[in-house]
């Protein structure tokens, strides 16, 4: 039990280190190699991305596969709004609202219909599609940087799953530890901490 309990002071000590958001707006972003890149720069975008997975592992099932999908369509469309030039007013808010909603579903093993589950991850996509899209040039390969971003969103949906199956003895356990931390962040988000 104290390890538990260092692991997760650790785990809170160590995510408020970490940039509050993954949109800074600085230096140029360019192709496959930025996309994918983008979504480890903040804290927001790797929490929701495990969180996906991990919720899709506790689910099992087609879960496994609709989750992961089902965000990764709505990302897609949200990047597309971004490139469109729409705007989605508080997307950044609603990113950090992402990450307190995500770690309370993992956390609390939320049960719901397989269309709403994948409804509430579509919506967390949406936003973090628009921000990551946000940022994109004139002159920047919005096609390569979406292909980026979405690959390391998959592979970070990946690592959830795994971290998931291959922890079932454990994974409710783990999964609790890992959303609570992702609730408190997505307060600290939220409250500009």
């Amino acid at each position: 039990m104290k390890m538990n309990k260092t692991l997760l002071l650790s785990s809170l000590l160590l995510s408020s280190a970490l940039p509050a958001h993954a949109h800074t707006g600085v230096g140029a972003v360019h192709g496959v190699l930025a996309g994918a890149l983008h979504p480890l720069l903040g804290i927001d975008h790797i929490l929701v991305m495990l969180a996906v997975g991990l919720w899709a592992a506790l689910r099992s099932g087609k879960a496994l596969w609709q989750l992961p999908l089902a965000f990764l369509t709505a990302m897609g469309a949200g990047a597309g709004l971004s490139m469109l030039g729409l705007t989605i007013s508080a997307a950044e808010t609603a990113v950090a609202g992402s990450v307190l909603a995500a770690g309370l579903l993992v956390w609390r093993n939320t049960r719901m219909s397989s269309a709403l589950a994948m409804a509430v991850v579509a919506v967390f996509a949406l936003a973090h599609g628009y921000v990551h899209a946000v940022e994109l040039t004139d002159s920047a390969d919005a096609l390569g940087y979406a292909a980026g971003f979405l690959l390391t969103t998959a592979a970070l949906h990946g690592l959830g799953l795994a971290a998931g199956v291959v922890a079932a003895a454990r994974v409710k356990m783990l999964a609790a530890g890992f959303g609570l931390v992702c609730a408190v962040v997505g307060v600290g988000l939220l409250a500009g901490v």
